[in-house]
């Protein structure tokens, strides 16, 4: 048994006012989101605008925590470069050895290709068309942070996380739905 059959069969065993909050919980886990969360409230019985606002909800809402963190994450990081910096500049003359930022990082080969693909797409791109068009490749939430850590602004990457979460999760709630009510 899978996660998502684990949710749907978890979904159909619950009382009612519950539900919703299954599928919210199933859409801040990346790979299933909002996507996946709206097909298993549906297919567990769920009405199909129910599960899509629940869905909707907790996928945009782990996003958001994601975006905040990793946004103040990363203004902790420039705020401290540029306080070694500049005690460098201020020891020039002391310390001419050293030189640039060593923390020791090691990026695998993996994440390399996976940062350069999604480099590319921003170029090419920008917030929007990445917000819009991540699903396709990455979950939003991997998205978003990457927005945050290029140092896109909260807000401009919020609204356009919240686009894309409700579009997306529109169409497949619009698209299971309609399949479930043919078959009934």
């Amino acid at each position: 048994m899978n996660l998502i059959e684990t949710f749907q069969g978890f979904v159909a065993q619950v009382p009612e006012l519950v539900q919703p909050l299954i599928v919210a919980l199933a859409a801040a886990i990346p790979f299933i989101e909002g996507e996946g969360a709206v097909s298993i409230g549906i297919i567990g019985g769920i009405h199909p605008v129910v599960a899509a606002i629940a869905a909707i909800v907790g996928n945009f809402v782990c996003v958001a925590i994601l975006v905040l963190a990793s946004s103040g994450a990363r203004t902790a990081i420039v705020n401290r470069t540029r306080a070694r910096q500049a005690v460098a500049a201020g020891d020039a003359g002391v310390a001419s050895g050293a030189s640039g930022l060593q923390d020791g990082s090691v990026e695998t080969d993996r994440g390399a290709v996976r940062r350069e693909k999604f480099q590319r797409a921003f170029e090419r791109y920008g917030v929007p068309g990445v917000s819009l068009l991540g699903p396709l490749l990455l979950p939003t939430h991997f998205t978003a942070t990457m927005l945050a850590a290029a140092g896109v602004g909260k807000a401009r990457i919020l609204i356009w996380q919240a686009v894309a979460i409700i579009g997306w999760t529109t169409v497949v709630a619009v698209l299971v739905g309609s399949a479930v009510y043919a078959i009934r």
